[in-house]
């Protein structure tokens, strides 16, 4: 069990989100970056699907009121137990009173940290993840506050392996155009819709993520996406990565917390693979996007899993490590 110390606000649980509930009207939610979620848990021999706590804020620091493995993924930044300092994408072991602190990131925007058999809440439609518009999951459905105590589904001392750790995805899978983070983006309904020149220009300009970003949406500053003539669209269904844009030409990336409908024209979608990529881009920060078609898509779905495979081996082979000296 651990205890949140830090008034640090907008921390939540998160697992891989809710599927099948699209069509009554409730959204994916999980994880932003679902690749650090997934590390997190091979690490710790967790379930899957178990639940992390995600942080977008920081200085954020918690108290671990029951012995437990534990492992910090995601944005790297200056993290120390008890003030010695961590490595990201590590198990380590807390012992009862131990401080956890993680101080603001050097890469990434959102950290993860992992309990040793997922965060304990109970599931709602499937998913331990917390839907802040409809309050409900997670947490008694909220964001945690000061003083919220979260029990791990397997505390106590680690049977297994700890002080060990991994390469993060975002060296292991990095990818940039001209220098800055990209992610790669199939062109959607509406794309032939806008201008020529505002179609090149989403391509071959960098695009600004504004202070109006969140876990519903990432607005987005750059050279106005021109329609070739007035659209009027009735709702339809969307999902996380789709680039809408309303009548003032900056795009809106639907994020995991997105509403399941929306009206404005569709310009793009950000592949499922690289939207880890873009749930770890910082506000302020900017990024470029990489035309790709459907089989490149599936192609670079099919790397993310060999990467999360290989992950998975080297573990297998830290764990029999100490057996195979006996």
């Amino acid at each position: 069990m651990i205890e949140i110390i830090s008034a640090t606000a907008l921390a939540t649980v998160q697992d891989t989100g809710r599927s099948g509930s699209l069509g009554y009207g409730v959204g994916t939610s999980g994880a932003m970056d679902q690749l650090a979620l997934a590390v997190g848990n091979l690490l710790l021999g967790n379930p899957e699907g178990a639940a992390a706590i995600e942080i977008p804020l920081f200085p954020f620091e918690v108290r671990f009121i029951q012995d437990c493995a534990f492992a910090v993924t995601g944005a790297a930044g200056e993290a120390t137990l008890d003030g010695q300092p961590l490595l990201p994408y590590w198990v380590m072991q807390a012992r009862e009173g131990q401080v956890l602190s993680l101080g603001y990131p050097t890469s990434g925007s959102r950290a993860y940290l992992c309990l040793a058999g997922g965060v304990d809440v109970p599931p709602v439609l499937g998913s331990r993840s917390t839907q802040l518009r409809g309050e409900f999951g997670g947490f008694e459905g909220r964001a945690l506050q000061q003083g919220d105590r979260l029990a791990a589904a397997r505390p106590g001392l680690s049977e297994g392996p700890v002080d060990f750790g991994v390469i993060a995805p975002s060296q292991a899978l990095a990818l940039h155009c001209d220098g800055v983070p990209a992610m790669r983006v199939l062109p959607a309904a509406e794309y032939e819709c806008f201008v020529e020149d505002s179609r090149n220009a989403f391509w071959a300009d960098d695009w600004k993520i504004t202070g109006q970003s969140n876990r519903y949406g990432y607005r987005l500053e750059g050279t106005p996406l021109v329609p070739v003539a007035p659209m009027e669209i009735r709702s339809h269904g969307i999902v996380p990565g789709v680039i809408q844009v309303p009548h003032g030409g900056q795009p809106i990336i639907q994020m995991r917390d997105a509403q399941p409908s929306g009206g404005y024209p569709k310009f793009g979608t950000v592949i499922e693979a690289d939207l880890w990529r873009l749930g770890q881009a910082p506000v302020g920060s900017k990024v470029r996007f990489i035309h790709c078609s459907y089989p490149e898509a599936l192609d670079a779905l099919d790397d993310n899993r060999r990467y999360l495979e290989e992950v998975a081996r080297l573990i297998d082979l830290h764990r029999m490590a100490p057996r195979q000296g006996h």
